[in-house]
Formats: structure tokens, C-alpha cells, sequence
């Protein structure tokens, strides 16, 4: 386990940036090829793809498959992305998973010589991925790799009666191209599952680990989140009601610390199995559990309303309270974007923690009229 590293702090006040950056490239890579327009590379390809199967396949990176039984035993295949300096994948699975399937991984150089390879999938590290392996039986002198208008094209057939119908899609890291000598490729940058009607033509996604994903987001979203405001917010303006209040608010804060717990280890869990590189989330959750834990200490060993050091162990306790409350806000937001969960998980946050502003500051209204 990792330790936050110096950069941690950095490289979370810049993540928005990239967020935003990130966004603008999307939209404007995707806007050269839609299954509402011809295709105009037609005369590049092995194969004439007019009269395809046409989807969107993954939205986020602007993925577009084109697909059709062209042959006794033959399917033809040919997959859209952006072109960002990366390689990009599509693999066939049995479960859905990336371990144990066979992928087409195509990427143009920088001298700007096209290269795609077949590959299997045989573990989560790059010494796993090994080229010219795999069960994919391609038909020769019928594959080709084409970019043009920032996108690349990836075209290729298959020998086979019926193609597994859970494929999976993966982004090479920007800049990390393949060795021209090894062909080994790095860590993907993102990759997603989804299962596809050959007949109809529909792809629904299948997120890896979607149930866990979920629970690593609402276990720490309530506990974080939502539980811990609220456990100050009774210590802060309930103390007339002591010692009700310091009850409750030990409740409340034991259970956030909890949740938050287990939400932080389902998202170590997570990490392993995907493979993902999330070391600035990774960094924050752990540096967010540490200070959940020192005020676990604390409680411990609070000292008398009379000691001498009662309005410093008073002063510290506050103080990582806030700074827990601020940095585990950003860092679900934070998180939301990085799983790529939607606006919904974005808008239900954001309203929750307004609703918990406007109580507070009602709370505080009323805490300085009573001084007053």
C-alpha cells in the first residue's frame, strides 16, 4: 500500500483542469465519424463497409463499431476511435472480463506507420499481454489499420461461426506508444465491458465490477460525505442538550468512520482487479481514512473539561474535522468523474450538500442571535 506521495496535493488541485481539458477533447475528436454519416475511407479499406451495422459503442472516447457477417464463417469488423497517440483495443471475451481474452490492438507511430496486432490477455500486467497469441482467427491480407481526420480506423475479419458477443474497449495512455521491436503494451488508460445483440445491432454496457464500483461510491458518499457533516453539525448547535448531543454526535461519527472504512477498502479491491491507475483518489481516500482514524484516537484519549490542554485537544479536533470534510468532498467529486458515473451521482451529492448548507447556516443564524 502507497503512501500520499509529495505531488498528492498538486496534482488534486490541477485534476479539475484536466478534467475540463479532457472534456473539450472528447467532443471535439468525435465529431469526424457518426453512424449518421458515410464513411469516405471506403476505398482504404480491404472490405466495403457501407451497408454495416452501425453503433456507438463507448461514448466517452468516441468509439464507433461497424459490423457485419460479410461470408460463410466471416465477420467484418471495423472499429472508430480518436486518435490520440495511443493505442486502442477491442477485445472478445467469454465473461466479459479482460483476463483470458483475445484483442485487436491497432496504433498508428509517430513516423506515422500504422500497426495492429492481435493479442491475449493473459493477466492485468503488461508482461501478461502477449502479442500474436490469442484465439482470434484472422483472414489474411483482410486487416488494415487507417487514420485520417484525427480518428483511427481499425478494419479486420474474423473466421468464426458466431464472435463472442461480450466485447471489451480499451485506451492506451497518450504518448506511451508500443516498442517496435517488443510490442508490448502498457497499462490502458481506461477500458469498459459491454454486450452486444449481433441480430439487433444494440450494445449495452457492462461495467466491470459494477456492483462493487457502486458500493465503494455509496459507502463512502454517506459516510464522508454526508455523515460526517452531520455529526458536526450536532456537535456544533445541539450542546444545550448535554449529554445528548456528545452521544449523538459519537453515534453519527462512529458510523461515518465505518462506512468510510469499508468504502475505502472496497476501493482497494477495485483498484486491484482493475488494474486502473488512480494513485491521486487512491492517495486522498487513504490520507482521508488517516485522519478519520486519528480522531477515532482522540475520543480516546480526550482529556477533562478542566485540564489545561482541553482547548488544544479542542483546537485540533475541530480543525481535522474541517479538513477531513473538505478534502472527502473534493475527492468524491473527485472519484464520481474518475468512474465515469453521470451527472445523477453529481447532482444528488451536490444537492445533499447544499441541503446540509442551509441548515447549518440557519443553525449558525440562530447560534449568534442567542449570543447576542
Amino acid at each position: 500500500m502507497k503512501a500520499p506521495s509529495s505531488k498528492l496535493i498538486p496534482s488534486f488541485f490541477f485534476f479539475l483542469l484536466q478534467l475540463y481539458s479532457s472534456q473539450f477533447l472528447k467532443v471535439n475528436s468525435q465529431s469526424t465519424d457518426s453512424c449518421n454519416s458515410n464513411l469516405l475511407l471506403k476505398t482504404q479499406l480491404p472490405f466495403e463497409p457501407t451497408s454495416f451495422h452501425c453503433l456507438p459503442v463507448w461514448d466517452t472516447h468516441g468509439f464507433i463499431l461497424r459490423y457485419m457477417q460479410t461470408d460463410t464463417n466471416v465477420w467484418s469488423f471495423v472499429l472508430s476511435a480518436p486518435n490520440q497517440n495511443g493505442y486502442v483495443g477491442i477485445g472478445f471475451s467469454a465473461n466479459g472480463k479482460m483476463v483470458g481474452s483475445s484483442a485487436i490492438v491497432g496504433w498508428v507511430g509517430s513516423d506515422g506507420a500504422p500497426t495492429m496486432k492481435k493479442y491475449f490477455l493473459g493477466g492485468q500486467s503488461p508482461q501478461e499481454v502477449q502479442p500474436d497469441q490469442g484465439s482470434l482467427q484472422l483472414v489474411s491480407l483482410n486487416s488494415s489499420i487507417v487514420a485520417e481526420n484525427s480518428r483511427i480506423y481499425i478494419a479486420f475479419q474474423l473466421t468464426t461461426d458466431m464472435p463472442s458477443n461480450r466485447l471489451i474497449y480499451s485506451v492506451g495512455p497518450a504518448g506511451m506508444l508500443p516498442s517496435s521491436s517488443t510490442f508490448r503494451l502498457t497499462q490502458h488508460q481506461d477500458q469498459i465491458s459491454t454486450l452486444l445483440d449481433y441480430t439487433t445491432g444494440e450494445s449495452e454496457t457492462k461495467t466491470l465490477y459494477a456492483t462493487l464500483r457502486r458500493t465503494h461510491g455509496l459507502l463512502n458518499l454517506f459516510g464522508w460525505g454526508i455523515l460526517v457533516p452531520i455529526g458536526m453539525i450536532v456537535a456544533r448547535y445541539f450542546r444545550q442538550w448535554d449529554p445528548v448531543w456528545f452521544y449523538s454526535h459519537t453515534v453519527v461519527q462512529t458510523i461515518a468512520f465505518i462506512l468510510g472504512f469499508a468504502g475505502v477498502i472496497c476501493g482497494l479491491v477495485l483498484e486491484n482487479r482493475l488494474g486502473t491507475d488512480v494513485d491521486t483518489h487512491k492517495g486522498l481516500g487513504i490520507f482521508i481514512l488517516s485522519l478519520g482514524c486519528l480522531q477515532v484516537i482522540a475520543l480516546l484519549v480526550r482529556p477533562n473539561k478542566e485540564a489545561k490542554v482541553r482547548k488544544y485537544w479542542n483546537w485540533y479536533h475541530h480543525n481535522v474535522g474541517r479538513i477531513l470534510v473538505i478534502i472527502a468532498i473534493a475527492n468524491i467529486f473527485y472519484g464520481i468523474h474518475l468512474g465515469d458515473a453521470g451527472t445523477a451521482w453529481n447532482a444528488g451529492f451536490a444537492i445533499a450538500l447544499v441541503v446540509l448548507f442551509f441548515i447549518a447556516a440557519i443553525l449558525e443564524l440562530r447560534l449568534w442571535t442567542a449570543k447576542d
